[in-house]
């Protein structure tokens, strides 16, 4: 992003990820740009690297369609595989964008959606940890709850980036913008 104007189609950015305390927890660096409206970004991911908070780094395997939202409460990573397409869905604030990054607070919670539908919510331990150590007010918890009900919808309603159309749509705009790039 430059100038202070909001990323366009093909431009690369950089999304952080934070804890509820403040610590950086995950970095993607050149995340393509495929569409920005006033309350969405969707981008793709195709051997991106990502730092951990620990320093390790690693590289996606395979392309991920993201999906931000200023105002739900969760982002939506949608991993397209041989077997068919993943999901991996974040509980997280609703995004911020600077000059230096889209950003989030990550929340624990995650609902995994395998491409045989099913759905698993993970890591319930470590949000009541967090929640515990680090004090979640009320109404974050209440809010990370209730959108957690939001998002299993979307599933079973395969709403947004769960439906197949929209995976297609936004991974052929990917490959036509690279094939643009590429020349």
């Amino acid at each position: 992003m430059k100038d202070g104007r909001l990323p366009r189609e093909g431009d690369f950015i950089t999304i952080k990820s934070y804890k509820h305390d403040g610590s950086l927890h995950r970095t993607w660096r050149d995340t393509m740009v495929l569409k920005t409206s006033e309350n969405a970004i969707i981008g793709l991911n195709d051997h991106t690297l990502v730092t951990e908070d620990d320093g390790r780094r690693w590289v996606t395997r395979e392309p991920a369609i993201v999906y931000f939202h200023r105002k739900y409460w969760f982002n939506i990573i949608a991993m397209i595989r041989n077997n068919g397409v993943s999901y991996y869905c974040n509980l997280a604030s609703p995004f911020v964008l600077d000059k230096e990054a889209l950003k989030y607070i990550d929340y624990d919670l995650d609902v995994k959606v395998f491409p045989d539908g099913e759905k698993r919510l993970l890591d319930t331990d470590e949000y009541e940890l967090h929640k515990e150590q680090w004090q979640y007010p009320s109404d974050i918890d209440f809010i990370v709850k209730e959108h957690v009900k939001i998002l299993v919808d979307w599933i079973n309603t395969q709403e947004g980036p769960f439906s197949q159309a929209y995976v297609d749509l936004w991974f052929r705009r990917y490959q036509e913008i690279k094939r643009r790039d590429d020349r």
